[in-house]
């Protein structure tokens, strides 16, 4: 059994994020038992401080949001979030080398942060709006080469957000092999439980208190 608190990353990714804007989602995190806070990768410090003494995780974004920084300056990103306190890392496909075929290099752009990062999750970002059904599906493949802890659907920052069959589709793809986050555009109840029955196993969302105060402490057996 597991609250839908505990499905909900809650982010705050905005270029003009401040201080006091990580200072309010961290307590809110607190307050509403989300699984973590989902916060560009300067705040992690911060972050720490504020959450040090709840289960609240910290992940950080990486590559992002376009992910065509080169592989050693991702890793390089990725390795020092870990070292500030991150605990989990979400890494930005490399779009333009899938969509070139390039498929090897795409892929061993992943496992070069999966093994700077060990044990610690990652969750590629495959920004499905700039993808076709099939281009999804390779990025689903790709991700399971590189030992990928999650796919997620989105930025957040491109010109679509996250959809049904989109996380239908990646579920259809990797089964059980990995988990799903979706996010991008998720901002009421229903839609966010609308998600979880496609199959993600996280939601990203700068609404999760919105989400939450709708239907508080309701719990479900997904």
């Amino acid at each position: 059994m597991k609250t839908l608190n505990q499905y909900i990353d809650h982010t705050q990714l905005a270029s003009n994020t401040k201080f006091s804007d990580i200072k309010r989602i961290c307590n809110e995190a607190i307050l509403y038992n989300f699984y973590a806070v989902c916060i560009p990768s300067y705040y992690i410090n911060e972050a720490k401080k504020l959450l040090s003494h709840s289960h609240v995780k910290i992940c950080t974004v990486i590559g992002f949001p376009l992910g065509n920084t080169p592989t050693a300056v991702k890793t390089f990103e990725a390795k020092q979030a870990i070292e500030d306190g991150a605990d989990e890392i979400d890494m930005v496909l490399n779009i333009g080398l899938l969509k070139s075929g390039k498929l090897l290099e795409a892929t061993q752009d992943i496992k070069s942060v999966k093994n700077a990062i060990g044990n610690h999750v990652l969750k590629v970002i495959i920004e499905i709006s700039e993808l076709t059904d099939t281009e999804i599906v390779q990025a689903c493949n790709i991700c399971l080469e590189a030992n990928a802890d999650f796919i997620k659907t989105s930025t957040g920052f491109s010109k679509g957000n996250a959809t049904i069959n989109a996380v239908k589709l990646i579920k259809k793809t990797v089964k059980n092999n990995a988990k799903i986050k979706a996010s991008g555009g998720i901002r009421d109840y229903n839609t966010a439980l609308d998600f979880i029955k496609a199959g993600a196993n996280r939601i990203g969302t700068s609404s999760g208190v919105a989400i939450i105060t709708n239907k508080e402490n309701t719990t479900h057996n997904y």
